[in-house]
């Protein structure tokens, strides 16, 4: 697959290209859907797949203060659609002055002049352009007057809850990260880079643990999970809690992980966390002892928990 950021840098005779346009934002289960088609699509036109993306998000842009955190920054959004096996992967810088171009604009200038799109695939909720007035209908309009077909995916639901990014990011700030899981298809994740902490883990607790200088802007309820870490390339389980150590009276959040079997000295490393499953609120002790003793059970329940997975048959 390919990225290419700049508009002037697309290569030239992309054959028939079968495009669709979104933020994506989480990279979903209904995206994927969307993702699947397009491919499917190309395939059968001996074409090109080609998904369109905006960074940053219009949102911040256009409507800074109604901004939500995002579920997928772009460097994990770019992975996530990479192994969707994706052909192009475009990324369009979002500017006041790009939000400008209309609807129609935007579909003569880019997919039809530059891109020479044969065939878009599209969400059912799906409008672009200037003030969001292009839609299903101006597509089709458009696709009539420019020899391009036009497909729209229905809503994809989970039970009886409809998948969608506003849906995750919900489920994701009360803690329900199993909940959010089965909407992703996939465990949610944050990154970041270790970095010191105030040193209390090992010499107090007895659990030395990773504390992380965050890079996502969404971050789990407050309390301690179930998560596999992923360092370098090899995966780890562990506990991680997010909150403020009431029991030390800390006053800024922090994101901690005990990794389990791991000796290794990972400071100033990235590392993924990505979340399994909730196990309780962040408490209040009496003393280190307590809250070394509640850690102890935590990590139990991990263990077991781990080798409960590794037991079921699939």
């Amino acid at each position: 697959m390919s990225t290419i950021c700049n508009l002037n840098n697309l290569p030239k005779n992309i054959i028939k290209p079968v495009v669709t346009i979104g933020n994506f934002d989480g990279v979903h289960w209904a995206h994927q859907k969307i993702f699947k088609k397009i491919i499917e699509r190309a395939r059968d036109l001996h074409g090109t797949s080609v998904v369109i993306t905006f960074e940053p998000h219009p949102v911040k842009v256009m409507f800074p203060e109604k901004a939500k955190p995002l579920i997928t920054l772009l460097e994990q959004k770019e992975e996530l659609i990479i192994n969707q096996g994706i052909d192009l992967l475009l990324i369009i810088e979002f500017t006041a002055e790009f939000a400008a171009i209309s609807a129609r604009d935007f579909v003569k200038d880019i997919l039809v002049d530059k891109l020479g799109v044969k065939e878009i695939v599209v969400g059912y909720d799906y409008a672009f352009g200037h003030n969001r007035q292009g839609n299903i209908e101006v597509l089709r309009e458009m696709g009539s007057l420019f020899n391009f077909n036009v497909q729209q995916v229905d809503p994809v639901y989970t039970g009886n809850v409809l998948v969608s990014s506003t849906s995750i990011r919900k489920l994701i700030m009360e803690g329900n990260v199993a909940g959010a899981k089965r909407l992703l298809g996939r465990n949610y994740q944050i990154r970041g880079e270790v970095i010191s902490g105030r040193n209390r883990g090992g010499p107090l607790l007895g659990y030395p643990t990773a504390n992380l200088r965050l890079t996502d802007e969404l971050i789990p309820k407050e309390g301690v999970y179930i998560v596999l870490t992923d360092i370098g390339g090899k995966t780890y389980q562990g506990l991680t809690n997010i909150g403020y150590n009431p029991t030390f009276r800390d006053k800024t959040l922090s994101v901690e992980t005990y990794i389990f079997d791991l000796s290794a000295n990972i400071l100033k490393q990235k590392i993924k966390v990505n979340f399994l499953s909730r196990l309780r609120d962040e408490i209040t002790f009496p003393s280190s002892k307590e809250l070394s003793q509640q850690i102890n059970q935590d990590v139990n329940q991990a263990r077991e928990f781990f080798q409960k997975k590794k037991d079921t048959p699939l």
